[in-house]
């Protein structure tokens, strides 16, 4: 007979009275009467008689070791080479800690590549884009700490016009704080969208996106004009790494409602799309609840900023531990009598230079790193 889960304590009382006691069957036709083969039986005489009572309760299967288990010691030896050798995969790191580390366990490539990938140390692909040396990319933890902001992918009305929305969500409450249909999708169009949001709900410390126009672009430090209006206004911009959508994937899930609640099938026309984006941003809002947020609403969550926004674009400013230089009409700077081509970008907007070796400066417009300037080389880009 089988054990049946529900009275399995009792069913080993039952099997150990019988196997201890009983002298007229042998041990292994009471295992077979159980169910059980003569390996387990003894394995619960053998706990009954060491613990009695608590020796019946089903034990933990969790091994009580890892083998494969990487130690600290070894996984930051294994960061540091990464670090030092950044183009190096899983069997080069292996090779070097075989030969110069031989003290240390070895683990296997696969256990180095998934270290390496659960710290973002592998690169699938190799992107021309260059990437600018920004903080790295934080938790949203409170409301207004990271808003997020895109161009959903186009979609055709049922006129056959094309419909391109912005829309920005706050990252920690998912609340929409806009969701609009652009005919025109520049850096001063994207701005004169988001001055009325940051008059109605405040400026968030964050604002985050991919790495395509009018967000970023390929200048020095990734900065557009809008990025740069951004840092006037006193929110920090925040790009993605190319190729990695998932650094905005709450954002990206978001899109897939937005299609899926709007988009199939689309409105007639645009201004009836727009009217569906518009009834969609109250009900994602206020109605449509959130197990991330512990079944409640992005507008349960979310509150205003308390940094509220005047209408007033501010040039960064800096500490005295910065040299501040403006970047004349040809998008140069001058240092120890010397003038260094910055960007274009930037004409009339003061920079921060930080000496960081003799000779050696770091390159700064407000929070971003744009790149250094070496008196022997000149200015190289980040």
């Amino acid at each position: 007979m089988p054990w049946r889960m529900k009275t399995m304590k009792e069913e080993r009382q039952k099997f150990l009275l019988e196997a201890l006691e009983s002298n007229s069957r042998t041990f292994k036709d009471i295992c077979y009467d159980y169910n059980i083969s003569p390996k387990t039986g003894y394995k619960w005489c053998k706990r009954y008689l060491a613990e009695g009572q608590k020796g019946l309760d089903e034990f933990p299967r969790t091994p009580k070791s890892n083998p494969t288990k990487i130690s600290a010691e070894v996984k930051e030896c294994i960061i540091s080479l990464k670090q030092e050798f950044a183009k190096w995969g899983a069997k080069k790191i292996r090779a070097e800690i075989i030969n110069h580390f031989p003290h240390l366990k070895v683990p296997s490539e696969g256990s180095i590549f998934n270290l390496l990938s659960q710290n973002d140390l592998v690169k699938s692909r190799v992107y021309r884009r260059h990437v600018a040396m920004t903080a790295p990319l934080e938790q949203c933890l409170a409301p207004n700490d990271i808003w997020m902001y895109d161009f959903k992918g186009w979609f055709k009305t049922g006129d056959g016009a094309k419909c391109e929305p912005l829309t920005i969500t706050d990252g920690f409450s998912r609340f929409l704080l806009e969701c609009k249909h652009m005919n025109r999708k520049g850096s001063l169009d994207v701005w004169k969208e988001l001055e009325p949001i940051f008059f109605e709900f405040g400026l968030p410390l964050k604002i985050r996106s991919d790495n395509g126009p009018p967000f970023a672009s390929l200048g020095v430090g990734r900065l557009s004009p809008l990025a740069i209006k951004l840092i006037k206004a006193g929110v920090i911009p925040e790009w993605i790494e190319p190729g990695r959508p998932e650094q905005n994937g709450r954002h990206e899930r978001f899109h897939l409602t937005l299609k899926n609640e709007t988009a199939l099938p689309p409105a007639l026309t645009l201004s009836l799309q727009q009217e569906k984006f518009e009834q969609f941003k109250k009900y994602y809002n206020n109605r449509r609840y959130h197990e991330a947020l512990g079944q409640k609403t992005p507008a349960a969550v979310y509150k205003p900023s308390l940094r509220t926004w005047n209408g007033k674009l501010k040039s960064p400013e800096y500490s005295s531990d910065y040299e501040a230089r403006k970047v004349g009409a040809s998008g140069n700077i001058t240092w120890k009598n010397r003038a260094f081509f910055i960007s274009e970008t930037l004409v009339r907007e003061y920079v921060a230079l930080k000496e960081v070796e003799v000779g050696l400066m770091n390159v700064y417009y407000g929070p971003i790193i744009l790149g250094k300037i070496d008196l022997n080389k000149g200015f190289k880009r980040l």
